[in-house]
C-alpha cells in the first residue's frame, strides 16, 4: 500500500497552503452570486433560455470548478519532479500506477467538498433542497477524476511554468466555453458544438444537471462519456509518468 502513504504525504503538502483550497471553493461561491445576480435583473420578457437560473447554473459551476483540480495537480507533480524528492521516489518501490494514485486521491475529498458547498451556498441563492443533491455530488466524482488526470498529464511533461499556462489558463477556458454552462453550444451549432459534444465537459455538466432535476433515466447517457474520459486519461497518466520515470533512471 506505498500509495496510501504517498497520498498522505501529498495531502499533507496540499494542506501547507490552505489558500489554494480557499480559492478553489470561493471562485465558484463569487462566480454563483455574480450571475445569479445578473440573471435577477434580467426581464423575463428578454428571453434568456433560464441558464442563469441557480437551478441550471448551480450543477454547472460545481463542474467548472473542478478544472482548477487540474492546476493543483499539474503543479504538484510538476514541483516534484523538479526537485530530488522526484529522484529518490525513482528508487523505491512504488510502481507508476502508485505515483498517480497517490496524487489522486487527496485532490478527490477537495473535489467533494468544493461541489458540496457549492450546492449549500446555492441553497442560499434559492436552490430547493432534495436527496438529488447528494447524487449531484457523486455524478461530479468522474469529472473530478478527468480534470486531476489531465493535470497529471500536463504536470508530467510540463514545468512549473508551462503547467500554469496551459492548465490555469487554456484548459480552465477550454472547460468553460464547451461546457455549455454560459450558453448553449446548440446555439452555435456547425464545428463548435461538434467538438462540444465530443470533449467530456458538456456531458459532465450535463448528466449532472439530470441529477438535480431527478431525470435519473438521462443521467447515464451523458456520464458514461466522462467515466471513459477518466479511465483513458487516467490510464494515460499512468503510461507517461512510466516512460518519464524511465527517461530518468
Amino acid at each position: 500500500m506505498n500509495f496510501l502513504k504517498f497520498s498522505s504525504r501529498n495531502t499533507k503538502e496540499i494542506l501547507r497552503d490552505p489558500l489554494t483550497i480557499v480559492f478553489s471553493i470561493g471562485f465558484p461561491l463569487v462566480l454563483l452570486v455574480l450571475l445569479s445576480a445578473i440573471n435577477s435583473s434580467i426581464p423575463k420578457e428578454a428571453g434568456a433560455f433560464g441558464l442563469f437560473d441557480i437551478e441550471v447554473l448551480a450543477p454547472g459551476i460545481t463542474v467548472f470548478g473542478l478544472s482548477f483540480m487540474s492546476l493543483f495537480s499539474s503543479m504538484l507533480i510538476a514541483k516534484d519532479r523538479t526537485t530530488g524528492f522526484m529522484m529518490r521516489l525513482f528508487i523505491s518501490p512504488m510502481k507508476s500506477s502508485d505515483f498517480i494514485l497517490g496524487y489522486t486521491l487527496p485532490l478527490l475529498p477537495i473535489s467533494l467538498a468544493q461541489t458540496a458547498v457549492c450546492y449549500i451556498f446555492s441553497m442560499i441563492l434559492g436552490l430547493e433542497f432534495s436527496l438529488n443533491l447528494l447524487l449531484a455530488v457523486v455524478v461530479n466524482i468522474p469529472a473530478a477524476v478527468v480534470f486531476i488526470s489531465l493535470g497529471l498529464l500536463f504536470g508530467s511533461v510540463l514545468n512549473e511554468k508551462a503547467v500554469g499556462g496551459v492548465c490555469g489558463a487554456l484548459l480552465t477556458n477550454l472547460s468553460a466555453w464547451f461546457s455549455d454552462i454560459w450558453f448553449d453550444t446548440a446555439l452555435v451549432g456547425g464545428w463548435f458544438e461538434k467538438i462540444a459534444n465530443i470533449l467530456p465537459f458538456s456531458h459532465a455538466v450535463s448528466a449532472v444537471r439530470y441529477a438535480v432535476s431527478g431525470d435519473f433515466s438521462q443521467i447515464m447517457s451523458h456520464l458514461w462519456i466522462v467515466m471513459v474520459y477518466a479511465v483513458v486519461l487516467l490510464a494515460l497518466s499512468v503510461g507517461i509518468f512510466y516512460l518519464k520515470t524511465r527517461d530518468n533512471s
